[in-house]
Order: structure tokens, then C-alpha cells, then sequence
């Protein structure tokens, strides 16, 4: 499923036109979210970014990538550092950094993560309306730390791959590779974040999942790492070697051969630098 576009300021028609046709998402021209009652979502270009914004008069506010404040932002200063379940999972220590593939970024937050704590991270996120957020997220977040000398080594550290390829067609190797696929929507949608609600409106959930990790297991020169809600089933019903869980989610490790005790990320293979 797409979204149709619309922007909120005439200087912005261009850049929307531009955008509409990159994607091919439908335009709708200048308008006002809060007016429309069909359809349910669209995507948002406004002075402060791309957003993928609820229609009518009551909607929640906007969805949209933001690495450089808010949530991002008070996690990586305060979100535990390498204690964290995700930086465990990968395999994150002193002198290793592995080279992760997020093969199911998403909206890029576990990637930002793994990042500021020193891996080097290739996304991939075959939803063009998801990838748009990330890109639009990515650029602006580049922008902000073009200048700040704490953040511009972790965005140096972040590659998106073009052209929103899906990870189950192509998916290039490195050091881990992390998967994150879509889970089935819970009965009670109303304890569900806006976020993940508006991911199932849009996505629905991955029905090819199970290939994701024979893809992987193929592919990863060290490990795979599964993110998955806390009581749901392994992925493919393969069991993991490690698991690593909180109290609503959990990481499934399936370790191909032992990671080295030095390492460093290497993005020759995609970057060409």
C-alpha cells in the first residue's frame, strides 16, 4: 500500500512534485490533513520534514523520523550504552564493531542505536513510503550533525541502501545481520503505539518473514540477530543458540562462527570508499 502526498507550504511544491515522482506516490497538492477524512493516512511534507500524518480533525500528531532529538536523542545519552539488549545481541564490546545489515530498518531506530555505539550500519527497508520517512529522517539528521562533532561520526557510520530494495530479494553481507519483521497486530490496538497501529495500516504484516532468515543464515559472516515481541515464536520455528529478553521483547542469536576479538566496520562493499 502507498500513501498519497500532500504539503502544508506553497515553497515546498517542488520539492513534493519531486518526491511524488521519485516514489510515485499520488499528489494531492497544498492542503490541510485535519480536513480530509479519506484516506485514513498520508504523507506529510512540511517546513520541518516528512511526516506520515492520521487525516480528520481529531488525528494524533505526525509520525516521522528525528534522530537528533526527542526519544533518539535521550537514548543514546542515557539509554544504557553497550548494556543494552540490542549492542549485546550484535555482539557490541570494546575493540569489536561489527558491520550490522538491518534488513528490516524500519524507521531506523535500533540502527541509530547500534551507531552511536560504534557499528556500522547498512539499512535496507523495502516500504517506499517507510524509506521515504528514513531517507528524509537521515538527510535532515546529516544536516543537524554536519557541525556537531559528536554526531557526525555516528552518521558517518549509517548507510541507507538505495532504491528500497527488499531484503528478501537481495541482501548484501556483513558482519551481523538484524532482522525486525513485522509482527501481527495485537487484539488490543489501543495499547499499541501510534507508530506501530499506522506501520500495520500501511504494511500489514511481513507473510514472507520466514524467508528473512534463511536469507540471513545465508549471507551474515558472523551472526543473525531476530528482534521479536517477547512471547512470540522463533522465526521459520528455528530455535536460536541465545536469547537475550526484556519484559516485551526479546533477541533471537543465531551464531554462524565466532566473532573475532578485534573488528571494525568496513562499508567498502556497498559505500565504494
Amino acid at each position: 500500500m502507498t500513501c498519497p502526498l500532500i504539503f502544508t507550504d506553497a515553497s515546498l511544491a517542488s520539492e513534493a512534485e519531486a518526491l511524488a515522482g521519485q516514489f510515485g506516490f499520488p499528489l494531492l497538492g497544498m492542503t490541510d490533513a485535519a480536513t480530509l477524512v479519506d484516506p485514513e493516512l498520508v504523507l506529510q511534507l512540511s517546513p520541518e520534514g516528512l511526516q506520515l500524518q492520521y487525516t480528520g480533525r481529531k488525528a494524533p500528531g505526525p509520525i516521522w523520523v528525528d534522530f537528533t532529538g526527542g526519544a533518539s536523542d535521550h537514548r543514546r545519552q542515557f539509554g544504557g550504552g553497550r548494556g543494552q539488549m540490542v549492542a549485546k545481541a550484535v555482539g557490541l564490546k570494546p575493540g569489536v564493531c561489527p558491520l550490522v545489515l538491518d534488513a528490516t530498518a524500519g524507521l531506523g531506530g535500533d540502527s541509530f542505536v547500534l551507531a552511536s555505539l560504534g557499528a556500522g550500519v547498512l539499512l535496507q527497508e523495502r516500504n517506499p513510503v517507510v524509506y521515504a520517512l528514513l531517507s528524509d529522517g537521515l538527510n535532515r539528521a546529516r544536516a543537524v550533525a554536519s557541525g556537531d562533532s559528536q554526531l557526525q561520526p555516528i552518521f558517518s557510520r549509517m548507510c541507507l541502501i538505495d532504491a528500497h530494495t527488499d531484503s528478501t530479494q537481495a541482501m548484501p553481507a556483513a558482519d551481523v545481520i538484524f532482522l525486525d519483521p513485522m509482527f501481527p497486530a495485537r487484539e488490543k490496538s489501543a495499547a499499541v503505539k501510534k507508530e506501530m497501529t499506522a506501520f500495520h495500516h500501511l504494511v500489514g504484516e511481513d507473510l514472507d518473514q520466514d524467508l528473512l532468515l534463511s536469507q540471513a543464515l545465508a549471507v551474515a559472516r558472523f551472526r543473525v540477530v531476530v528482534k521479536r515481541p517477547r512471547k512470540a515464536p522463533y522465526l521459520a520455528g528455528q530455535k536460536p543458540a541465545l536469547e537475550i529478553a526484556g519484559k516485551s521483547s526479546r533477541f533471537d542469536v543465531y551464531p554462524i562462527k565466532k566473532m573475532p576479538d578485534k573488528l571494525m566496520p568496513d562499508f567498502d562493499p556497498i559505500m565504494g570508499s
